[in-house]
């Protein structure tokens, strides 16, 4: 059975100030993806497929992709504002895609199997990608969207220069997940973590929360309900300039209509990312340590 991991690297990178996507952060120069896709190999994932924007397609090839080009299949999905389904347009006034779940959407034809979805900037750790590779070859489509989750600990995945965006689950006593909630300004604040709510509220959490880090397993089912649920959103909410429709979202409504079943992994590895660029000292540092405990060579692909 081939096993596809589906990177997520199309996002613009604004508040980082880059395409941090192809920043060097190893210490032979590796991207946060060199490693997600070493790891990903090492599980027995046979494919890698990169989303992307075309603008930074040659840069993205010559950087990231021929690395691995003698090493796992590789192939590319495209994202983009106009890639909708079938009579929709973009609303005047708008000046970015649509979010995770349209990403994933964009790879649609690529998808015909068990894959998994992760960030491009995140970093997840070897027993992350070993349970979804696990989960994958385990699990059979049953009429329900069947997938899986990998998380981790809200209070390890914040950063200390700005807030982020994390999707918080809640998990039933047999370990499937009944909901995920977005929240996209989770801060730390006098001692506290705490969420701003586009209305001005604020939520407040224990920091151990299960959160979603955008690192899943899909069974290929997943891809014919991305259609509609795309559809009823930009129904909604299409007119919005700065509307998202979020993968979490999407798997979230699937649970709600009783039509997935997501099953959590709980990963043994810390996660750690680069939201902002005063993030990138931390991971470098993260990194040299995890070589230097032999996590991983001084050189990932020579």
């Amino acid at each position: 059975m081939k096993l596809t991991l589906l990177v997520l690297a199309a996002g613009m990178g604004s508040r980082y100030g880059g395409l941090k996507q192809l920043d060097q952060v190893g210490p032979s120069g590796e991207t946060v993806m060199d490693y997600s896709v070493f790891d990903a190999m090492r599980a027995g994932f046979d494919r890698v497929v990169f989303v992307i924007r075309r603008d930074i397609e040659e840069a993205f090839r010559a950087a990231v992709g021929s690395r691995y080009a003698d090493r796992i299949e590789v192939d590319y999905a495209f994202q983009s504002m106009d890639d909708l389904p079938g009579g929709f347009t973009v609303p005047e006034g708008r000046v970015k895609p649509w979010g995770t779940g349209q990403a994933v959407y964009a790879a649609r034809q690529l998808l015909d199997g068990p894959f998994a979805v992760i960030n491009a900037d995140d970093f997840y750790g070897a027993d992350s990608y070993r349970k979804l590779a696990g989960y994958l070859r385990n699990t059979a489509d049953n009429g329900m969207v069947r997938g899986c989750i990998a998380s981790f600990v809200l209070e390890n995945t914040l950063s200390e220069n700005g807030a982020v965006s994390r999707g918080i689950c809640s998990v039933d006593v047999a370990g499937r997940l009944e909901k995920v909630v977005e929240h996209t300004k989770i801060l730390r604040r006098d001692g506290q973590i705490i969420s701003l709510g586009e209305d001005g509220s604020e939520s407040r959490f224990t920091g151990q929360e299960p959160v979603s880090m955008n690192s899943w397993g899909f069974m290929p089912g997943l891809v014919g309900e991305l259609e509609r649920l795309f559809t009823d959103f930009l129904k909604s909410r299409g007119s919005e300039l700065k509307s998202e429709f979020y993968l979490p979202f999407a798997v979230d409504s699937l649970i709600r209509a009783g039509r997935a079943e997501i099953q959590v992994l709980h990963s043994s590895d810390s996660w750690f990312g680069i939201t902002y660029r005063e993030d990138k000292p931390f991971v470098q540092a993260a990194l040299r340590d995890l070589v230097a405990r032999g996590a991983y060579p001084e050189r990932l692909f020579d």
